[in-house]
């Protein structure tokens, strides 16, 4: 898993409009890199909604915020139609992204265990160091946590 302080891994996906992105596309914003387990899921639009709610004052903020799942791009399309989702969201259905950011793994549920995407959100300064970590974020207010998580950064001085 990687580490508050470590370089950010650059990655190559496609979004669920089919397009293209590169987490180097972003140089020089602060990016709220966050993956979750599967798409149209209780828990997974109960956060997708909470960004979505928040996004004014996040794009008032500069933040850039990228979704990623091991689903498909039409899994991707169908998601962010039905919950008007405005970010994108990258599909890794080869779980790529999702191994070298080390959200793969042991996950229990209702007493089974499984492998799978451990929801976990990575705050990604201007010069694409991770300045924060949320492991388990709180689904219903996910969007308020991006902002705090960099506010707190910004007024501590310690990363733009």
């Amino acid at each position: 898993m990687l580490q508050v302080g470590d370089q950010a891994p650059d990655f190559t996906g496609r979004s669920g409009d089919g397009e293209e992105l590169q987490l180097s596309d972003f140089a020089g914003h602060r990016v709220a890199l966050y993956f979750y387990p599967k798409d149209d899921t209780p828990g997974c639009t109960t956060e997708a909604c909470s960004i979505r709610d928040h996004w004014e004052a996040i794009q008032e903020a500069g933040i850039v915020v990228i979704g990623v799942s091991s689903d498909s791009i039409k899994s991707h399309q169908k998601f962010a139609k039905l919950y008007n989702l405005p970010f994108p969201l990258v599909a890794d259905t080869e779980k790529e992204i999702i191994s070298t950011y080390g959200v793969w793994g042991e996950k229990k549920m209702f007493g089974n265990t499984f492998l799978g995407v451990k929801r976990t959100t990575f705050l990604i300064d201007k010069s694409g160091k991770i300045v924060k970590i949320f492991k388990r974020p709180n689904n219903r207010i996910h969007g308020k946590e991006i902002l705090d998580g960099f506010a707190q950064l910004q007024s501590s001085g310690t990363h733009q």
